[in-house]
């Protein structure tokens, strides 16, 4: 059983049959002498003439072994004769043993051959444990209360000799080919780039790897590999890492891009874009925990720190914070006994362990201490490092001069290689690419055009890219370009993410939301996209609306009618009340969303079926739209159906600043019914958006999609 649960663990892509686990106990004498008959027969012609690259003396030797077995059933078959009890056992220890050899061997056949070669020693381990296992069972099983003919008896006792003397047995050949890949993984750990000469003798002479698409299957395997790996299995995760980036290295260094890639077929590209984009679209979904965002920026928190309110922060937004002069709590209120920032390591580890569980990249602040280090996912070796440097300068060359389809091809690869780590997004973009992609997200080939776009999503994830990407002249222009017309959804839809990732810099806000078309495409993704292209769309006019200044522009682009279409879509109507919020803080966004028939009813239908977080984003929203819409904004709100049992409902049912927003807006319309009743004009003592706490951001709930290809 050992041998088979390893197997099922190493190798995914096929699950072991429901016979490697369960022995057929129901069966007769017969009828399982005649179903371990079948299996043996089946497992020797399957295996008796295929082609092992590795492990081929212990595969071959296995094979011989299963075909004396096969010669043992059939006897046992042909004579017919009752089995004794012992036999029986016996007999389904060999139905378990002949389902791992038929893993084992179908492990060996179809396996990446560097695959194979990292794990030479330990496959030749479990072809020992084979061997042991057979002599076992046969110096057990009950030859003595068996009729067995001369012949067959003698095959048996043969092979029982032969099983004694049999060690476990490593291909020294094999074991050479090994150490001359992990040499070449040595040369990188050393700052050195191996013999080009070395490299081809190696994949294309002694490993029969001879074009682009072979060496790009064992990437993929490898890649699985790291997918599936297990946390104390050899190799680790980076030693994984520095393999891949070795292999896609020389797969580049050797082959060039003439590659299948470039066929034009419908279904190479539509499988290819499959792969690429398959898995972005179900993380685009993903929220973060409330707790693991900054109040004050909203965005998940990359270096949270405690002030001395004992509130949680980000530290570059409450750096940020106290820098513009602020000398209060931007939640609380309260009065900042010192400056001090102590960081909340408890938090970060957690933050850290939800982005390795669900795939987020996570770019670890400059000096995090070793403990939060050993939560992180495995850190690049050197040679991982050197080798994927070596191939960005690579890509970034093709990018450059290369014809239509290797740029594309370029674009993928930089896309691939931008989705984990900061090393590689930072180096990427010092080698030059962000130009390069600029000019190809004007490209008529839509993968060439998704690609292109998408790989300036990963690097924008890297902060000090964002400045990269913003500075380089026209680039903001072209992204938004492909986000209004782009040539596939797909390609529209990371448009929309990327703007999302550079919105998340306060000083890039006012310059996106000035873009021309920047806002009214968000506005007509979020009517006419996706579900996914809706929460992109959404998220990036929430960043967008948290900077005071794109108000009038917001309104001016259709942003405000698409948001209030948006509340009521459950996908997305948590994160479109929470702009509302924002914008109503201002009389003339609180103008724009009255003159919206439907904004107040939709804010109170969330305020009745919401999530907690969408009742707390509504009653903001209405409590913001009533202190800057004046008395006639007041009014219609204050003749809207149910609202008071709502409004009521809320103060024992929701969450905390929900409670907090509906006391508020419970008073202002105590007070509208007392002027009323005198027959005295209404007027809210704190219409100016000027006097209330310019921190109302932090009191707004939304969860953040993260919108990050990982493929």
């Amino acid at each position: 059983m050992a041998a088979a649960a390893i197997f099922s663990s190493l190798r995914r892509r096929r699950s072991p049959s429901l016979e490697v686990f369960l022995a057929p106990v129901d069966l007769s004498d017969v009828a399982l002498v005649r179903t371990l008959a079948v299996v043996a027969t089946e497992l020797v012609s399957r295996f008796s003439q295929k082609s092992f690259f590795f492990q081929r003396r212990n595969s071959r030797s296995l094979i011989r072994k299963l075909e004396v077995c096969l010669v043992f059933l059939d006897c046992l078959k042909d004579s017919g004769a009752t089995l004794p009890h012992t036999a029986l056992l016996c007999l389904k220890e060999l139905y378990l043993l002949l389902y791992r050899s038929k893993i084992l061997l179908d492990y060996c056949s179809e396996s990446s051959k560097l695959w194979m070669l990292l794990q030479n020693h330990s496959i030749s381990g479990h072809f020992n444990d084979l061997n042991l296992e057979l002599l076992t069972f046969f110096d057990v099983f009950p030859f003595e209360e068996v009729e067995l003919a001369v012949d067959v008896r003698e095959q048996v006792e043969l092979l029982q000799k032969q099983l004694r003397r049999t060690r476990m047995f490593v291909d020294e050949c094999d074991e050479v080919l090994r150490a001359h890949f992990l040499s070449f993984l040595d040369e990188f750990e050393n700052g050195r780039l191996p013999n080009p000469r070395e490299l081809r003798e190696f994949f294309v002479d002694k490993l029969k790897i001879r074009n682009a698409k072979c060496c790009r299957a064992e990437i993929e395997f490898l890649e699985e590999q790291i997918v599936n790996h297990e946390g104390d299995v050899e190799p680790t995760l980076a030693v994984l890492n520095g393999f891949v980036a070795f292999t896609r290295y020389s797969r580049f260094l050797l082959f060039g891009f003439e590659e299948d890639e470039v066929d034009s077929g419908a279904g190479n590209q539509k499988k290819l874009k499959k792969n690429l984009i398959s898995q972005e679209i179900a993380e685009t979904l993903l929220t973060i925990p409330r707790d693991f965002c900054c109040p004050i920026s909203l965005d998940l928190m990359n270096d949270p720190v405690i002030i001395s309110t004992g509130q949680t922060y980000d530290r570059s937004s409450i750096t940020r914070w106290m820098e513009e002069g602020h000398s209060t709590c931007p939640k609380t209120g309260q009065l900042l006994v010192h400056t001090r920032l102590a960081p909340n390591r408890a938090l970060r580890n957690l933050i850290i362990q939800w982005c390795i569980a669900h795939g987020v990249p996570y770019d670890p602040p400059e000096g995090m201490d070793a403990s939060a280090e050993s939560y992180a996912m495995a850190s690049p070796t050197r040679a991982a490092l050197e080798a994927n440097r070596a191939t960005a300068i690579i890509l970034i060359q093709q990018l450059s001069i290369g014809s239509q389809d290797a740029k594309s091809i370029a674009a993928r690869e930089i896309r691939l290689l931008a989705k984990t780590g900061k090393e590689n997004r930072a180096f990427i973009a010092e080698a030059g690419a962000i130009p390069h992609l600029q000019k190809l997200l004007a490209s008529p080939n839509p993968v060439a055009q998704e690609n292109s776009v998408t790989a300036m999503l990963n690097l924008s994830i890297y902060d000090k890219n964002k400045s990269l990407i913003m500075s380089e002249v026209g680039c903001l222009g072209s992204i938004t370009e492909v986000l209004r017309s782009g040539h596939s959804t797909e390609a529209r839809e990371n448009a929309a993410a990327t703007l999302f990732s550079l919105s998340a810099v306060h000083d890039y806000k006012k310059r996106i939301a000035e873009e021309s078309g920047a806002v009214e495409a968000l506005a007509g993704l979020l009517r006419d996209g996706t579900p996914r292209g809706k929460k992109d769309a959404v998220t990036a006019l929430f960043n967008l609306s948290t900077h005071t200044d794109n108000c009038v522009r917001m309104i001016e682009a259709g942003a405000v009618t698409a948001l209030v279409v948006a509340l009521g879509n459950e996908g997305v109507a948590e994160e479109a009340a929470g702009a509302l919020a924002l914008i109503v803080r201002q009389p003339v966004g609180a103008e724009a969303v009255a003159k919206e028939e439907r904004a107040v009813a939709g804010l109170i239908a969330m305020m009745r079926c919401g999530t907690p977080r969408g009742k707390e984003n509504a009653v903001a929203a209405l409590l913001e739209l009533c202190r800057s819409g004046g008395a006639a904004t007041t009014e219609q709100v204050f003749k809207a159906p149910a609202l008071a049992g709502l409004l009521q409902m809320l103060l024992f049912t929701g969450t905390k600043r929900a409670r907090r927003k509906a006391a508020s807006l419970a008073r202002v319309f105590q007070r509208c019914e007392h002027v009323v009743m005198h027959g005295v004009g209404y007027a809210y003592p704190s219409n100016s958006a000027s006097n209330r706490d310019s921190s109302f951001a932090s009191e707004v709930s939304v969860p953040i999609s993260i919108s990050v290809p990982v493929v």
